[in-house]
């Protein structure tokens, strides 16, 4: 299947948004409005266990032209939703339903035949109904799970900073701080330290034992 590779699954959905008004505003642009005041710094997604990577866009239109004289345009407005996943989809949505319920629910409302979604059976039925094929993945990482890639980006980080802060000291001074470095780090520990999922900045991207979620 196109949508996987390795371990890694592409999803891809066109949900229908509903036609209509409501205070002199479309139902698409009421659902940009709550797009738009998700929190970039804190992510809903990055709460959904082995995302790689999730996007969402309202698509307008799209015009093809088929023949010299007419244009295909689709029937109503659509949510695109991306994402790239570690592992299977059913646990994927039932993850995402179990963590962002709230969310689900504040978007959902705003598509067709969503009404009925009260559930994470429901929730992935209607998903599933929803969904396109995927034949080019966003994703570039490696096929390791979410936790593993999120370990190596502190790791990565981290002794970056170690080779920059140790330039031209001793070798008996390097091999000790070396040792606390890696005591400090616990590269074999993927639950902390480590990167904290959905980061966009350096500012308070590290987990561990004191801060984790």
């Amino acid at each position: 299947m196109p949508n996987i590779s390795g371990n890694a699954y592409a999803l891809t959905t066109l949900c229908p948004i509903k036609s209509g008004h409501s205070n002199d505003e479309s139902n698409a642009c009421l659902l940009r409005r709550v797009l738009q005041e998700l929190d970039e710094n804190n992510s809903p997604f990055a709460k959904v266990p082995n995302t790689y990577l999730a996007r969402l866009f309202i698509l307008d239109d799209t015009i093809f032209e088929s023949h010299p004289y007419t244009l295909d345009r689709l029937q109503s407005k659509y949510l695109v939703f991306t994402a790239n996943i570690h592992g299977d989809l059913d646990t994927y949505l039932d993850g995402m339903w179990a963590n962002m319920q709230e969310e689900i629910k504040a978007i959902g409302k705003y598509f067709v035949g969503f009404g009925n979604v009260n559930s994470a059976a429901s929730f992935k039925e209607y998903l599933k109904k929803c969904q396109v094929k995927t034949t080019f993945f966003f994703n570039g990482s490696t096929d390791d799970s979410l936790q593993e890639q999120l370990k190596s980006l502190y790791l990565k980080q981290e002794f970056s900073k170690f080779v920059y802060e140790h330039q031209g000291v001793s070798s008996k001074q390097l091999l000790h701080d070396f040792r606390e470095f890696v005591k400090i780090s616990e590269p074999k520990n993927l639950a902390f330290p480590t990167w904290k999922a959905g980061a966009r900045s350096l500012k308070d991207v590290v987990v561990t034992k004191n801060n984790r979620a």
